[in-house]
Parts: C-alpha cells; sequence; structure tokens
C-alpha cells in the first residue's frame, strides 16, 4: 500500500504541484443528495491501492452523467472522486506486477463508485484492477473504447459463447448513437455481422453508416408488432434501451440467436412471454462489466487491442473536454446533446 510518505516524494518531484484538480462528489442536506464540484485535492486523500496513476484520459459514460448530475443513486461512498474509466501511466507502484511509466487502464470495478475514481489529476487503486493498456492502442485510444468498448466486447464475448455466428443472421443494436451503442456496431460489423442500428435520432444515422451499420431504422421502423411471436427477422440483437423495444425483439429473434441486455435507456421493465425462449431457444444473457472477472477483463482487452479493434477508432470520439468541463459534458450528455463518446482530457495527458 502507497504511504503519506511515498506520496508527499511524489508531490515534491513534481516540482510545486502539492495538490491536483479533481470533480469530487459531497452528500447534500437532502437524503441521498449528491452534488459535484471541482475541488483541488491532495494525492494522499486518495482512496487507498497499490498503484498510484497519473491520469491522461477518461471518457464520459451514461453512468457518469447520473452521478455527477444526482439523477442517479451511483456513489457507493461520499467524498468520492466521479468517473468510471481512466487510463494514465504508473508513477509509483507496490504491485511487483506493474512499474513505474506502465500504461495502464481502469473501467468499473467500483472506481468511481467505492473508489476515488478517474475524473482527476492523480488515481489511487488496487494493483487487481488495473489492466495494461494492451500494445495496438494508446492510453487516448483505450479510453475512446473505455467502458463502452469493454462492454460491447463482453457482449460479443458472451453472444460467441452461445453459438452466435454471422450465419444466424443480422444483429440489432439499440440506442446505437450513445457510447455502448456506437462501439457495438463498429464492433460487431469489424467482426463480420451484418448489423442494424437502431436510432431514435435521424440526424445520427449517416454517423452510424459511417461506423459500419448495413443499415439504420428508428424504432418505429421496427415494426415489432405485439403476438407473443412474430417473424423471425434477427439473428440476434445488442439491447441498451430495455422496455418495450427488449421485449419485442425477443418475439423476432430467429433460432437459437441471442440477445445481450446492456442498458435500461428506455425502462428497466421487459413484459414478454417464454415462447421465444422455449420454442425457438432465443437466449437473453446480461452484461455487467463493472463486475466482469479479472482473468476475462485483461483477454478482451487484449482482443480489443489486436483482433477485436474496432476500425475507424476515432470515428466515435466525438467531443472532447477537459477535466475542468467535466460536469458540463455530463450535463450535456443527459440533455441528448451527444452521440457517441465525450473523451476527458486529464492534465497528465
Amino acid at each position: 500500500m502507497l504511504g503519506p510518505d511515498t506520496l508527499r516524494t511524489v508531490a515534491r518531484k513534481e516540482g510545486t504541484m502539492t495538490s491536483f484538480p479533481a470533480c469530487r462528489a459531497f452528500p447534500t442536506g437532502e437524503k441521498g443528495g449528491v452534488e459535484c464540484r471541482m475541488v483541488e485535492m491532495e494525492i494522499d486523500a486518495l482512496s487507498p491501492g497499490e498503484l498510484l496513476v497519473r491520469g491522461e484520459w477518461s471518457a464520459i459514460n451514461f453512468k457518469d452523467a447520473l452521478a455527477v448530475t444526482g439523477q442517479g443513486r451511483i456513489f457507493r461512498k461520499l467524498p468520492c472522486n466521479a468517473g468510471i474509466d481512466v487510463a494514465g501511466r504508473v508513477e509509483t507502484s507496490t504491485d511487483p506486477r506493474f512499474a513505474p511509466g506502465d500504461p495502464v487502464l481502469v473501467n468499473g470495478t467500483g472506481l468511481g463508485e467505492l473508489q476515488d475514481g478517474g475524473f482527476a489529476g492523480w488515481v489511487r487503486v488496487p494493483g487487481d484492477w488495473a489492466v495494461t493498456v494492451p500494445p495496438g492502442l494508446s492510453t487516448r485510444e483505450a479510453m475512446v473504447l473505455g467502458t463502452a468498448g469493454f462492454t460491447a466486447a463482453q457482449a460479443l464475448d458472451r453472444m460467441e459463447r452461445l453459438g452466435q455466428v454471422p450465419e444466424l443472421g443480422p444483429i440489432v443494436v439499440t440506442g446505437a448513437s450513445g457510447g455502448v451503442g456506437s462501439m457495438a456496431v463498429s464492433l460487431f460489423s469489424a467482426q463480420g455481422y451484418r448489423v442494424i442500428a437502431v436510432s431514435a435520432r435521424p440526424e445520427h444515422h449517416a454517423y452510424l453508416l459511417a461506423l459500419g451499420a448495413d443499415a439504420v431504422a428508428t424504432p418505429a421502423d421496427l415494426a415489432l408488432g405485439t403476438r407473443p411471436l412474430e417473424s423471425a427477422r434477427f439473428g440476434g440483437a445488442v439491447d441498451n434501451v430495455g422496455g418495450e423495444i427488449l421485449a419485442g425483439l425477443t418475439r423476432h429473434v430467429d433460432l437459437f440467436g441471442t440477445i445481450a441486455v446492456i442498458g435500461n435507456a428506455a425502462s428497466p421493465e421487459i413484459a414478454t412471454t417464454v415462447y421465444p425462449l422455449i420454442l425457438r431457444g432465443v437466449s437473453l444473457v446480461g452484461v455487467s462489466s463493472a463486475n466482469c472477472p479479472l482473468p476475462l477483463r485483461r483477454e478482451l482487452w487484449r482482443r480489443l487491442g489486436a483482433e477485436w479493434r474496432p476500425a475507424g477508432l476515432e470515428a466515435v470520439a466525438t467531443a472532447e473536454v477537459p477535466l475542468a468541463g467535466v460536469i458540463e459534458g455530463c450535463r450535456d450528455l443527459l440533455a441528448r446533446r451527444h452521440h457517441g463518446r465525450v473523451l476527458v482530457r486529464l492534465p497528465g495527458a
């Protein structure tokens, strides 16, 4: 564990810097209330861990936006720095697996929820949470992917373990213009799947076609019907929306196809029947990126830097904000003023 003396040595080595900026959440007077504000804090005030990392890049996820704006109960301890993603370089380490200068990333695992997160100049984490940035990615590219790309990769992995192959038919990606949706369109397309990208925002359809979608549609265009079983039109799906669209998709997936359930942007509810599951062998699988076991987490990141590296990765990075602009960036994301991935440039970049 890194102690205060080690951390003060780091601060001295940095010259006159004894504090750093962070987007930090504090409790308010209301029950469950949270307020985030930019602060200056000392390095030795960070959550405990074996690695001290100088942050270079982060990104704004939907979960971050809910946390920072107080619209979702994300933080499990307060005060806490926000940000569930970060990539940077190890400054000091008491974990023999990592050395100073190593490029590392952390996504999920409790970062920005119960451990001070990535919207800060410095991050301190347990060694078991860190993944070495694969050789095929820079720290910036790792955050273009971030939790969104990792979640899409986990969906692909889970679906293919159940036998999903391009020959089963097209994959529907809902909420396609968001971070996870954009990454899923790009990733599945690069692996040879025909992708139908679904977005309620027609102004983003050209963007989705550029990412590799074979077709684009609005939710209404899908015409999912209401019968317990409808015509088998899709090989599978990656759903970021939940609610009626997810229920409707179950009725249209062909024999032994899989639906990866990732988000609940529209609703956490699903009202359907067992018929698609017992008559067509359709599988519903959940994707929990925050709780992914470390060996699989490292393997998926290895693949994202190699054979699963999406083509045109930079096209997904549609906006970039400095750390000082992260609170406004979170508000903009919830107001749907952004699509794709919003990167956060940290002081170490």
